[in-house]
């Protein structure tokens, strides 16, 4: 069975953005292909496509290598995402449907349940598919596309704190459910924003790790059944 180029590309993402391929580190296809368990074909288109997001970069003389963003290029990321992510909650606002707004208000009342008992291990988690559902409600291709990558280069490039008062920011989530809820794109527009100014705050530049080993490029199956296109 021919394994898609789309499960490998979620693959080696997933590894550079977790930090197990270090930031200008040289990624071939056979050790890749080695790695993973898979021919060096979806390899090589994989690390096409990791290039055109900006993950990969090559080099002259040493091929596909892991990209080294700086300060500024990461800065910038936070800056389309004050940009984008109330745009999302716009369109959801306008084209949600009744099975996005169920998923929502059921991840607001776990939120704020566990925000109430102090259970912050989960809220992260919760948090992110929040998000995702808003941007998914939106029903935009083409922002969601966007949205998705800015969410994996953030990742890659911040760790983000947990919020000091986990009870006000779920209920900021609420307010945003509500707007989107009663189709006021406007609202739902102004509440994200204000609450994307205020976690930005909350994001912490990784630094790469001196010292660090190289990641093994023993053999790593794709899971073709759980990877995420």
């Amino acid at each position: 069975m021919r394994i898609p180029a789309h499960s490998v590309c979620t693959a080696i993402r997933d590894d550079i953005v977790s930090g197990l391929f270090e930031r200008g580190s040289r990624l071939t296809e056979e050790q890749l292909a080695r790695r993973y368990g898979v021919s060096r074909v979806p390899v090589r288109e994989a690390l096409r496509t990791l290039e055109s997001e900006g993950f990969v970069t090559t080099r002259r003389h040493a091929g596909a290598c892991v990209a080294e963003p700086t300060e500024q290029e990461a800065a910038d990321l936070l800056e389309v995402r004050l940009l984008l992510e109330p745009l999302g909650a716009a369109r959801a606002a306008q084209r949600r449907t009744d099975a996005h707004l169920k998923v929502l208000r059921g991840l607001v009342r776990l939120g704020q349940e566990r925000a109430r008992r102090g259970q912050g291990q989960d809220l992260r988690s919760l948090g992110a598919w929040f998000h995702e559902t808003l941007t998914q409600a939106s029903a935009s291709p083409g922002l969601i596309a966007l949205l998705t990558q800015l969410r994996h280069k953030i990742a890659w490039m911040y760790t983000v704190e947990q919020p000091a008062h986990p009870v006000e920011a779920w209920a900021e989530h609420g307010a945003i459910v509500d707007a989107v809820a009663r189709g006021d794109a406007e609202r739902a527009r102004t509440l994200t924003a204000l609450h994307a100014e205020r976690t930005t705050a909350a994001h912490r530049l990784r630094r790469p790790e001196a010292g660090r080993e190289r990641v093994s490029v023993s053999q790593h199956g794709v899971n073709t059944a759980s990877v995420r296109a």
